[in-house]
């Protein structure tokens, strides 16, 4: 990526920039977009950083401006030198230590404690490397749902991105039917080539992970494999209650939903839309700014 345009605004106005990229309908996947904190003592000063890969045009401009709802700040463009921005993000990125796994880019070696289960994610184009808040605490709630005694048959994880979830929850109930599903077509060969790297069995049978291209759950193989005893989502405040009710139908009636990839601002949106469809708050841990929801049926035991 040659150029960058880059854009400085407050942190929940970057947030929301970044949340408005993926509910834009046919957004210009050549422009790849990051936010990040500017300066540690201003922590309200972020930056919103679009890559693309020739000079911007007026056109990936006013794409860039739209995700600011209002009085977009000003847009500064710099040409870039060559780089392998992949390599350069992986290197960037230290392994991480969540519940019992141990996640790790190829640049990085397996963690040699025997008690962790390592999952080697490389940095790539599919959301759900581990090193985001929101994965990261997903993988520590299913570890707290282990140790609770949650013992799920069939696993759904809508939003799988890079499939670490679903790898996760196979390594905690080996014997599950999990079905992992995105709507981004990215995802599917990430997440074959993941499954590969890390010694997942690809499949519709117990111990096996099944990979589809959904549209949340329009999918006749996550319909046909419904009803979910555990249903994991992490991907946006907005779908997530748009897909209340979907979900709700999908998971079993002693069933769990592992909800994240909401604020805490918006945590108060989403419960209230599970609560309607009959869900009530099990547990809830913070990671930063972001909430990660174990929510069971209003009814279970």
């Amino acid at each position: 990526m040659n150029w960058k345009l880059s854009a400085i605004a407050s942190k929940a106005r970057v947030e929301d920039a970044l949340a408005q990229r993926d509910e834009t309908l046919g957004w210009d996947e050549t422009i790849v977009l990051a936010g990040y904190e500017v300066d540690p003592d201003e922590p309200d000063c972020w930056c919103l950083d679009a890559y693309l890969p020739d000079k911007p045009n007026d056109t990936q401009r006013k794409a860039v401006r739209s995700l600011f709802t209002d009085n977009a700040p000003r847009l500064v463009a710099e040409q870039l030198p060559e780089t392998d921005w992949v390599s350069e993000s992986q290197r960037g990125i230290e392994p991480i230590h969540a519940g019992r796994f141990y996640v790790h880019t190829p640049d990085h070696a397996p963690s040699n404690n025997g008690h962790l289960r390592n999952f080697c994610i490389p940095a790539a184009q599919a959301f759900g490397t581990g090193h985001h808040e929101t994965t990261a605490g997903c993988l520590v709630m299913l570890d707290a749902m282990r140790c609770e005694g949650t013992n799920p048959r069939h696993v759904a994880d809508i939003g799988t991105g890079t499939g670490l979830l679903a790898f996760a929850a196979l390594e905690l109930w080996p014997h599950a039917v999990v079905t992992a599903s995105d709507n981004d077509p990215v995802c599917e060969p990430a997440v074959i080539e993941n499954a590969q790297r890390n010694g997942i069995r690809l499949g519709f049978r117990p111990s096996e992970v099944t990979m589809v291209l959904a549209d949340g759950m329009d999918h006749p193989l996550l319909q046909a494999a419904a009803p979910f005893d555990l249903l994991i989502a992490n991907i946006l405040a907005g779908p997530l209650i748009d897909l209340a009710d979907d979900f709700a139908d999908a998971v079993a009636p002693r069933g769990s939903i592992l909800l994240s990839g909401l604020l805490t601002r918006q945590e108060a949106q989403v419960r209230a839309a599970y609560r309607r469809v009959g869900f009530r708050l099990h547990r809830r841990l913070t990671a930063g700014d972001w909430s990660i929801l174990w929510l069971r049926h209003r009814f279970t035991g």
